[in-house]
């Protein structure tokens, strides 16, 4: 029983050490960007009400949540995703509101993956929303913002995929599909299984879909292939963000993915997906749901995008990008009677911005161990005041 004790369930883990330092630090960095873009912080509940996110809501289904009852025997859920906890926040606090508004969160979701899949079921996000805009200037700021955070985080290769719910929508209207046969067809077109595709429908358009990725050309082919107004509609809305992109002079990181769907059925507009190589999957993904907030009694436009921090920090630590804190740490051991000195020496460099824990030294220790000590816990210093009042500066291997 003691030695489960010690055990994680499957699908969290423990962080702590350099990794842990590692992650605080990508968060502080992205954190500066949407400040920058003058993000304002906002913290919802990590549970709510499961209605919060039920299927109505477009959120995850239900097997996939952690359910569990308060005391009234209402039914409640570990968050499975922090968008619909903000917009029932922000339709509750800025109901009359009628200007547009900006927030950023960091926070844990936790999703009930199957444990076939590999994946964790707690994971943290940062992201951005902006609530009450509906333009293009609002999709191409997201996307631009989006692509600033992995600058600021580090990576230097990836790319930032752009689609657009409407345009399946209208395919999909000019089919005259039902919707199972259309779930069925997502899923395929989603997987890339062209033969699948093939074998469900005859309209060229939706046969073509998984083909449809690339650079700007593949918005030209998609325009040949139909003449659906929403679904036309949907690539001039991509031809004009990606013209916005260019004033950013973002261009570059930017491609197209016209067979790009989501599991979040909230989104109704353009979507993204940031990818880069050392992870499986998308470390950034977002899009526009202008319908969600009308679920919780506020008409508001709105787009968003949320960072999964640690799918960024494996990519990161695969591609060797340095992530070393900058502000070291500093020891100050002492024997004996010199805890005054150790002390005043402590808060010198606490006064100039340096971060400095102090250790009376253990008769039944040798120096080599706190050297040994310092170098597993990161610890870049090591300064010893002695018996006789002497200060010395001992190495530590990194």
């Amino acid at each position: 029983m003691k030695e489960r004790l010690i055990h994680t369930p499957e699908g969290v883990r423990d962080i702590y050490n350099g990794e842990c330092a590692r992650k605080n630090m990508l968060l502080d960095r992205m954190k500066n960007v949407l400040k920058s873009y003058g993000y304002r912080d906002i913290q919802t509940p990590t549970f709510e009400f499961f209605d919060i996110f039920n299927q109505d809501k477009g959120s995850l289904p239900s097997n996939q949540m952690y359910k569990f009852f308060d005391r009234e025997g209402n039914t409640l859920v570990l968050r499975p995703d922090i968008t619909p906890s903000i917009a029932r926040a922000v339709s509750k606090y800025f109901h009359e509101e009628n200007f547009s508004m900006r927030f950023s969160y960091t926070g844990n979701i936790f999703i009930n993956n199957s444990s076939l899949q590999g994946r964790m079921k707690e994971s943290t996000q940062t992201g951005a929303e902006l609530i009450g805009d509906g333009s293009i200037d609002a999709d191409a700021e997201m996307i631009a913002l989006a692509i600033n955070l992995l600058l600021a985080a580090g990576l230097k290769e990836f790319q930032i995929d752009l689609g657009h719910v409407g345009f399946f929508k209208g395919l999909i209207e000019e089919s005259g599909m039902d919707e199972e046969t259309e779930q069925t067809l997502r899923e395929l077109i989603e997987n890339k299984n062209f033969f699948g595709v093939e074998a469900m429908t005859e309209n060229q358009a939706l046969v073509q879909l998984p083909k449809l990725f690339g650079s700007q050309d593949i918005l030209k082919e998609a325009k040949r292939l139909t003449s659906n107004m929403n679904a036309l509609s949907a690539i001039t809305r991509l031809e004009q963000i990606y013209k916005m992109l260019g004033e950013y002079g973002l261009q570059k990181y930017v491609t197209f993915d016209l067979g790009m769907l989501t599991e979040y059925d909230y989104y109704t507009g353009v979507i993204f997906r940031g990818y880069t190589y050392g992870t499986g999957d998308a470390v950034v993904k977002g899009g526009r749901y202008d319908t969600l907030l009308q679920k919780f009694g506020k008409e508001a436009e709105s787009v968003g995008l949320a960072v999964a921090v640690d799918e960024l920090l494996i990519a990161l630590n695969r591609q060797k990008v340095d992530m070393e804190d900058s502000e070291s740490v500093t020891m100050v051991l002492y024997s004996g009677e010199m805890f005054k000195e150790a002390l005043k020496k402590a808060e010198e460099l606490r006064k100039e911005g340096g971060c400095v824990q102090v250790n009376r030294m253990d008769t039944e220790r040798t120096l080599e161990e706190y050297q040994a000590y310092a170098s597993r816990f990161g610890i870049s210093r090591v300064i010893y005041f002695n018996k006789a009042g002497e200060m010395k500066l001992l190495e530590v291997q990194s």
